[in-house]
């Protein structure tokens, strides 16, 4: 039956997706005409500040996040000791010139964003409003400029701050491919500032499901609408074309989706991680391999608590009878690995989309859990119901392997990793409010807690734009499937 399900849905997704693209021409986004500005003289924007720091290696079950900065070494600095981290940068906005009626055109823009689930009064309306009055010149295009600027950052990549969006690490490329300044000077040049600015709105359904229940939920709903323009801004934080073909995943709904071209063409049940240090993280990823009968590395913090090495291996045939292979270095540490095999702890297949939390989709033998409603209960790692047949979809859209081949290095109880020349991505997201996969808009449980900070966000003053870009919460390991 998997063979035959996973043969009909290929042909439905190649028949969507159209021919393959290079891995390049798929991670390829849009970005809008530079256009021309108007020719008045005008400052130019600072060099946006790189990213720096890594993650610590040392580190074996918790790493530091990314550094968002790091200060020079100053002279004489002592070799060896940890260089001084800056804290993140604050965004400098371009300032163009700005014509009256492109400044009332935004300033209508402005007036009109709460269909967005956006505050008029986040973007300096007053101030607008009065320099409009004053006329052309630099007055008007600081107000102007500064009121655009913020208004697209927060169209493009979310309002609410990084530090309130826990756990979040999913990069979002939108920034580089739709620059301020280039939309900026597009508006000017096309004297359409309205088009730009609703050309950032997300293409993915359930953004605009959520915009047309904001504008359907009477004023009174106070609750409802606060939770309404939270999920809208999650979407936000997302790139705005998630792609032709991706897996995505809403961790509260407990359900994974095959999408082609904003058509959802296969679901799949989830388990998630408990809360708590195993809660799952989000992420925006990449499918790199599918490994059919993978083989599971326990991690050393598992092998130490639970002295898990020296059991198996004064016992060969409680190892062999569980399906782990016991070895032993010369400084007396274990390594224990899980054979390919009924009883692994992955299941027959794993989706490899290599990160820093060691987060993947795989099989599980525990089926029983896909019936349970609530479905929290992995130790981060998403166990994914009916895997095979996802993974072996995957081979096919994006490895070009043929079917049969699929099909038969799945029984053939082998570790296989096929490594894919289509790459796809994958997101994990955490909305709480949405579409779920049948199309109705429905509410999911936060089982995470992950709404309060968002909701709080929402009714403190706009923060400005940093140079950060994901959440400082310790990156932890997570790669235990049990």
């Amino acid at each position: 039956m998997i063979f035959e399900r996973m043969t009909a849905m290929t042909a439905m997704a190649l028949t969507l997706a159209g021919p393959l693209l290079t891995p390049s021409a798929l991670a390829a986004q849009p970005s809008p005409d530079s256009g021309t500005a108007p020719s008045r003289p005008h400052p130019k924007p600072a060099a946006v500040p790189t990213q720096a720091g890594s993650d610590d290696p040392n580190a074996p079950t918790v790493l530091l996040p990314p550094s968002m900065g790091a200060a020079p070494v100053s002279p004489g600095a002592i070799p060896g000791t940890p260089t001084p981290k800056l804290p993140p940068q604050p965004i400098v906005e371009p300032v163009m010139p700005w014509t009256l009626a492109d400044a009332v055109a935004l300033l209508d823009t402005v007036n009109g964003i709460a269909s967005e689930g956006l505050s008029p009064a986040d973007y300096n309306p007053d101030a607008l409003r009065a320099a409009i009055k004053h006329g052309e010149g630099d007055a008007l295009d600081q107000a102007a400029s500064k009121s655009f600027a913020w208004l697209a950052e927060d169209l493009r990549e979310g309002r609410t701050p990084v530090e309130d969006r826990i756990q979040w690490f999913a990069l979002d490329t939108d920034r580089e491919a739709y620059p301020t300044a280039t939309l900026m000077a597009k508006a000017l040049a096309d004297h359409d500032v309205p088009a730009v600015l609703q050309s950032l709105a997300p293409t993915v359904p359930d953004y605009a499901a959520l915009k047309q229940a904001l504008a359907d939920a009477a004023p009174a709903e106070k609750a409802r609408r606060a939770l309404i323009r939270a999920n809208m801004d999650r979407w936000r934080w997302l790139p705005r074309d998630l792609g032709d073909v991706y897996l995505l995943t809403n961790v509260p709904e407990f359900q994974l989706r095959l999408t082609v071209k904003n058509r959802i063409i296969r679901t799949y049940k989830t388990v998630v991680g408990k809360p708590g240090l195993t809660a799952t993280p989000q992420l925006a990823e990449k499918v790199q391999a599918v490994v059919f009968n993978p083989t599971w590395t326990v991690p050393q913090s598992i092998i130490k608590r639970e002295g898990l090495g020296a059991k198996l291996a004064n016992n060969p045939g409680l190892a062999k009878a569980q399906g782990y292979k016991v070895t032993v270095s010369d400084d007396g540490v274990y390594t224990v690995v899980q054979q390919p095999g009924a009883r692994n702890s992955l299941g027959q297949l794993k989706i490899d989309m290599p990160n820093p939390h060691a987060i993947y989709l795989h099989d599980t033998p525990q089926k029983a859990l896909f019936n349970k409603d609530v479905r929290d209960f992995s130790h981060g790692c998403i166990r994914t119901e009916r895997a095979l047949e996802l993974g072996m979809t995957m081979a096919v859209l994006g490895a070009g392997l043929d079917p049969n081949d699929a099909a038969d290095i799945s029984r053939a109880g082998k570790y296989k990793r096929v490594v894919m020349t289509r790459i796809f991505p994958v997101y994990i997201t955490y909305v709480t409010l949405g579409l779920d996969i049948n199309g109705s808009l429905e509410t999911f449980g936060d089982i995470y807690g992950r709404d309060a900070a968002v909701l709080a966000s929402f009714k403190a003053p706009r923060e400005e734009k940093t140079e950060q870009r994901i959440s400082s919460d310790a990156v932890i390991k997570l790669d235990n499937p049990l």
